[in-house]
């Protein structure tokens, strides 16, 4: 059976938000069962785990005896067997491919620079100075991202991809800004991914984890 690293508790602020959450849903969506390896405390700095995983982040997926990590391609693992993450179509398949690093190269970077800002720095005068370069930047990202778009329910037509998934946790990143929800396109985007029976399946099953911990 697969499985899942991820953080036995994080703080409330990031609950929702590990990337873990990327790999539960994709596994989800796909249909295959698995199981978690929670982390402790510096668990993620002990010498075992930075074997698998250089950098000391979660998750990695482990499969008889074979380990993987950084969320993406977890995600485009996982989409090998799932039909629902990668269309067997060469070129549908290529653009869901493309939707990925899309999100995380060309998305991701831009708004966690805002979270960062807002999350860990917002007291302090260089973040003041900072976060507005910083949102106008992310808010011309999603101005590309949500012309892209359209008016398609997801990002390559009628069909929910790898892409999707990766894009709409991507912008999840910000819910604590109207950013991303002051583009309606986008917040429906997003609203109609994380409606999807298996985002909630992921998502309460993390939140189940951290709430055992702090039991």
């Amino acid at each position: 059976m697969i499985t899942i690293s991820a953080f036995q508790w994080v703080p409330d602020f990031a609950q929702g938000q590990v990337r873990d959450l990327r790999a539960r849903w994709a596994l989800e969506e796909a249909g295959i069962p698995y199981r978690t390896r929670l982390l402790s405390q510096g668990d993620q700095d002990k010498p075992e785990y930075r074997a698998l995983q250089p950098f000391g982040q979660v998750p990695i997926l482990e499969e008889n005896g074979f380990a993987l990590f950084e969320s993406g391609a977890i995600v485009l693992h996982i989409g090998e067997r799932s039909e629902t993450l990668l269309p067997k179509d060469p070129a549908a398949r290529a653009r869901a491919t493309q939707w990925v690093i899309a999100a995380l190269n060309s998305i991701e970077p831009f708004l966690m620079d805002v979270a960062r800002i807002d999350l860990f720095y917002a007291d302090q005068e260089w973040a003041k100075q900072r976060r507005p370069g910083a949102v106008a930047f992310a808010k011309r990202r999603l101005d590309g991202l949500s012309k892209s778009l359209s008016d398609k329910p997801y990002l390559d037509g009628n069909r929910f991809t790898a892409g999707d998934l990766l894009m709409s946790s991507v912008l999840r990143i910000l819910n604590n800004t109207d950013i991303v929800n002051s583009d309606a396109r986008l917040a429906d985007y997003v609203a109609r991914c994380t409606a999807r029976p298996a985002f909630k399946r992921a998502l309460d099953a993390q939140i189940a984890d951290f709430r055992r911990a702090a039991a």
